[in-house]
């Protein structure tokens, strides 16, 4: 038996300028490549913040506002599109409360931000807008932490899929109904339409995109050569010829009689091409999965569907989880392609409000801006990615 003989010295930190001298200082050529970048990075910020400041003319956005968030949605019926905010925001705080993880990390940068906006001097109702949604974010989560009891996980689920549809019935309107007239979707347009392009997209390819990929390794040759002939045929053409081809070669096909909207058209386009490309991530992860796993599964008495759906399928979308994200935040940025279409969303809002006489020349605050708010979703996205991956391991076990 081995004793120890004194007692273990706490583990040595780096600190602060440890870190520094280790990663940054290390040797006299970092030292120089280091000085040389903060000397470049200094210059670049000193510059842009010098612009933003004293040259920018930021009227061009905080005029606009209303168009860059939500195109020309009617004012009267705005009130419809911070309802939608208001569910979303019930729902993240529930969700925080009941699964925390990356979920509260959302919801504590969703609250900051708005609780931030809530000091620029908007109109009072914005502001007791924007305050209201902290509220339901704070009080969804001591709602989910003070009634434990409740089973949280499993009807928050479907709360979230339903709320999908909810949005869109609001949005949309029913006819005859007084308080929600129908508003046509050409009137949706800027982040609003950004965003919803965005969830559809991404919330309708990926189960599509898992039953390509696992048809795709069918043994069933017609449900195998249908599932490569659509991926292949998806892959092989870029996303504008299948937008111009939803919006135009499309209505071609069908009855005159049948009429389908065309931001469904290109929805359809958007969720078929994204499936296409997250099919081959999932293939690229049923494939990572030893065959022995199979083979043990199927020596246990498993069936075939039960071998799937829990033993490999689970393991595959863990492995592949940074393509897949990749693949969103590509698709989010992708959807300022729908411009060619007739579709106003946040990009093309843009090119609309440089095109008004008092905006001319005005395309470096309108584009900085725009870029910004791409980065922040994107980052989001890719922060989310890695705090995912880090809870459940991926690339340690």
């Amino acid at each position: 038996m081995t004793t120890i003989a004194g007692p273990l010295k706490p583990p040595r930190t780096l600190g602060v300028w440890g870190w520094l001298r280790r990663n940054l200082f290390s040797s006299w050529a970092n030292a120089l490549l280091t000085l040389g970048s903060l000397w470049v990075t200094t210059l670049a910020l000193r510059g842009l913040i010098r612009w933003a400041v004293t040259e920018a003319r930021w009227g061009v956005v905080t005029e606009n506002l209303r168009l860059f968030m939500v195109g020309q949605f009617p004012p009267d019926q705005i009130w419809r599109v911070g309802a939608c905010v208001l569910i979303v925001s019930l729902l993240l705080g529930l969700s925080w409360g009941a699964w925390g993880g990356v979920l509260r990390t959302f919801a504590v940068a969703a609250a900051a931000g708005m609780a931030t906006l809530a000091l620029v001097p908007f109109d009072l109702s914005v502001r007791l807008w924007l305050a209201g949604n902290v509220a339901l974010i704070v009080g969804g989560w001591g709602l989910a932490r003070r009634l434990p009891g409740i089973r949280w996980r499993r009807w928050l689920l479907p709360g979230w899929l339903l709320s999908l549809p909810a949005i869109f019935f609001l949005l949309r309107g029913v006819p005859g109904l007084k308080p929600l007239p129908p508003i046509n979707t050409n009137l949706w347009g800027g982040l609003l339409l950004t965003f919803l392009l965005s969830v559809v997209g991404i919330v309708a390819s990926m189960p599509l995109g898992i039953l390509l990929a696992l048809g795709r390794q069918s043994s069933l040759p017609v449900i195998r050569v249908f599932c490569v002939t659509c991926i292949e045929v998806v892959r092989g053409v870029p996303l504008v010829t299948v937008l111009f081809m939803a919006s135009i070669i499309f209505p071609l096909f069908i009855p005159e009689k049948i009429h389908i909207d065309r931001l469904w058209r290109v929805m359809a386009g958007i969720v078929i091409f994204s499936a296409a490309y997250n099919a081959e991530n999932v293939r690229g992860g049923l494939q990572a999965i030893p065959q022995g796993q199979v083979e043990a599964a199927r020596a246990l008495g498993m069936s075939g569907l039960q071998v799937t759906f829990l033993i490999v399928l689970p393991q595959a979308l863990r492995l592949v989880i940074p393509a897949t994200v990749g693949q969103f935040i590509s698709l989010f940025k992708d959807t300022s392609l729908v411009g060619i279409a007739g579709l106003f969303e946040l990009l093309y809002i843009g090119k609309a409000v440089l095109a008004q006489p008092a905006w001319l020349g005005r395309q470096q605050e309108v584009y900085v801006f725009v870029a910004i708010i791409y980065f922040i979703f994107s980052y989001a996205m890719s922060y989310a990615s890695l705090r995912l991956e880090a809870a459940l391991g991926v690339g340690e076990r």
